[in-house]
């Protein structure tokens, strides 16, 4: 089973850059995509469907903005749609397919980036979500969490981690958040198989950064401990260019 997580900065303008036609040759079984800024009528799920993908999203209550998506091309025994938290499920964050024993859920944490306010709301929704997960998983063991965390989890996750030092997204109290989803038995399944520096799936816009590979690595494809002995490769795909990030992928036994 391929497994694709994959932020796009807005469907719609990605559709123009060629999304459709990269997922049709990608193939993937599971797309899990993020920052969808598109109401379910916005989304052309019809070109989806003729790639055999049906479509599930959550979208934000504020049009252009957030959002979440799973196409699948099996169809899910169930999909769980947000948090069950008024103030999170508001922004689109979180959706969840289950598939037999197997559960696929996409996020979308928010960017602290702007300070203050947003990155107080960031971190009471990694507290929120932490929790949340950790429930799912007593009746959904075998999981995978995918999607943008806006954090870099080590400094090798980051261009120059001596100069992102007080920069949201490398805080000392956000990478101590991931220390402890890792600890809790959540597998970076993309460092299972390559321990490389300069591997990055998010590059500004500004400067030449990509055409430089001064990125910063916050898209992640974590799996449950029971799953680990499942993982069979993990990829970021630095060459596909319809976003300022990359996809990343996980190829799992079924």
């Amino acid at each position: 089973m391929k497994i694709i997580s994959y932020n796009v900065n807005g469907i719609r303008a990605a559709l123009t850059k060629g999304l459709a036609d990269w997922v049709k040759q990608e193939d993937p079984d599971i797309l899990c995509i993020q920052e969808t800024k598109a109401q379910p009528d916005q989304i052309d799920t019809f070109l989806f469907a003729d790639m055999g993908y049906k479509a599930y999203m959550h979208s934000a209550e504020k049009k252009g903005y957030s959002g979440v998506a799973i196409f699948t091309k099996q169809e899910p025994d169930r999909v769980v749609v947000g948090m069950n938290n008024p103030r999170y499920d508001a922004e689109g964050r979180v959706i969840r397919a289950d598939y037999g024993d197997l559960s696929v859920m996409c996020v979308y944490v928010p960017s602290g980036t702007t300070g203050g306010v947003r990155q107080e709301f960031k971190m009471d929704f990694l507290d929120a979500f932490y929790k949340f997960v950790d429930g799912v998983r007593r009746e959904r063991p075998n999981l995978i969490v995918c999607g943008d965390f806006n954090i870099c989890h080590k400094p090798i996750d980051i261009n120059h981690p001596e100069r992102q030092i007080g920069v949201s997204g490398f805080l000392p109290e956000e990478r101590e958040w991931v220390d402890k989803w890792v600890d809790n038995g959540m597998v970076d399944s993309f460092r299972e198989f390559d321990q490389s520096p300069s591997r990055y799936s998010w590059w500004s816009y500004r400067a030449g950064a990509r055409a430089n590979n001064a990125g910063w690595r916050i898209d992640y494809l974590y799996a449950t401990e029971p799953l680990r002995d499942k993982l069979k490769s993990g990829a970021i795909l630095v060459d596909v260019v319809h976003s300022d990030h990359c996809p990343v992928r996980l190829v799992i036994e079924k």
